[in-house]
């Protein structure tokens, strides 16, 4: 899967968030209506250069002909250019051009598609095809009236990459949504990857038989720029590109996916059920109850670790040896204590988050933001710090260092 040997020297380590939303374009338009204003292409590709230390980006509102103009106009203006190997250039990170699409197969609840194509071109060539089939081609996330499997084919005409969007979510993921299998809606054979979403992990997605041999991809879904990088993939390859990309999924002449880092489940805003009518998250000793235990609705509203338990084909997950591995990722806005002012200080003094969350150690950090923050920023880097779940669109929490103390 992803074993052969390198032919040319690679980039150590290229990080890659490959779902990053447009909010709005450069002269206001709107493109995802839930989105920051601030969302622009322009400031989501300097917030990862300049701030996040992130290599290559997946922007996936790039469908939207107000969103391509932002996009020529970078271009013509010099600002950006366009990469040899496929994606546009700003410093030292290049954006992929991609798209989130909505589909709905007869009988089926909705859900969501990545793509990815390789330049501009090809880009505005699928624009053209798709808006026949939707209301408002300008906006994000939107219905796309197709077959699946014809979306799939156009998609794979144009040289494209397909993603499954949060898998698992209850909100539009395909497993939490749709269906017990991805081959009841896709071919799974032009499926290059899925987006495991933030309430999910390896392990978890390892109960179902039919991922073995799927590569796994851990991306924010920003809606703001503060948000970009919460979750990302270290990728081996020789330079950020479509191409290179494409080589990394499928694990050729050295590329590959070096591992992912994503939240830890437990702080996903879908990772256990939830009662719609009091909003209380269900706890463990409720994983089968059909009612709620607090208020005893039965509008349950199933998360992701109950759903993939529901539908899993093994007892115990069993993850292929050459999965990447996956590592517990607490952003720095979840760490408690750390605002604004002193995570800019943290910036100022060694670079990028990336900088900060990877290769900064203890007594380093301590220097800028004091010791109890460091060793909660190490914790989380190390994994050990205490969680809460999160569920019913709320996100899970981490615990003050007092907090962790208490319970130990």
């Amino acid at each position: 899967m992803q074993n052969q040997k390198a032919t040319l020297p690679l980039w150590e380590p290229c990080y890659a968030d490959l779902h990053i939303h447009i909010g709005r374009t450069s002269r206001g338009e709107a493109v995802k209506i839930s989105g920051s204003r601030d969302l622009t292409f322009e400031n989501i590709a300097r917030e990862a250069s300049t701030r996040k230390g992130i290599h290559l980006l997946g922007v996936i509102d790039c469908h939207s002909p107000v969103v391509q103009r932002d996009i020529e106009d970078l271009l013509e203006n010099g600002t950006m250019s366009e990469v040899e190997g496929g994606g546009i250039a700003y410093q030292d990170t290049t954006i992929l051009l991609g798209t989130e699409i909505e589909l709905r197969e007869p009988e089926m609840r909705e859900f969501h598609m990545l793509a990815y194509f390789r330049d501009l071109g090809t880009m505005k060539s699928f624009t053209t095809w798709m808006a026949r089939y939707m209301k408002n081609v300008n906006l994000s996330s939107q219905r796309v009236y197709v077959p699946a499997l014809e979306m799939q084919a156009e998609i794979k005409a144009r040289g494209g990459l397909i993603v499954p969007a949060h898998v698992f979510t209850p909100h539009k993921g395909i497993y939490g949504s749709t269906a017990p299998r991805m081959a009841d809606v896709l071919d799974t054979s032009l499926v290059d990857a899925v987006e495991l979403g933030l309430s999910s992990d390896s392990s978890m997605a390892s109960y179902i038989r039919e991922l073995d041999q799927v590569p796994f991809l851990t991306n924010s879904d920003a809606h703001s720029l503060g948000k970009i990088g919460r979750e990302y993939n270290e990728l081996q390859i020789a330079s950020p590109s479509f191409d290179e990309f494409r080589m990394a999924l499928l694990g050729k002449e050295g590329r590959r996916i070096a591992a992912n880092y994503g939240l830890n489940p437990r702080l996903g805003k879908y990772h256990r059920t939830y009662c719609a009518a009091c909003g209380s998250v269900m706890d463990e000793k409720d994983l089968s109850a059909e009612r709620c235990s607090l208020c005893g609705s039965p509008k349950l509203v199933q998360g992701v670790l109950d759903r993939i338990l529901a539908i899993a084909d093994r007892k115990q997950p069993e993850l292929p040896a050459e999965r990447p591995p996956y590592y517990y990722q607490v952003p720095l806005e979840f760490i408690p204590g750390l605002g604004k002012a002193k995570l800019r200080q943290l910036l100022d003094r060694f670079g990028t988050e990336m900088a900060v969350l990877h290769r900064t150690d203890e007594a380093q950090l301590a220097e800028v933001v004091g010791p109890v923050l460091a060793e909660l920023i190490v914790a989380a880097r190390n994994g050990g710090l205490t969680l809460s779940s999160g569920g019913g669109g709320t996100y899970g929490k981490v615990a003050t260092k007092e907090q962790t103390s208490q319970k130990m």
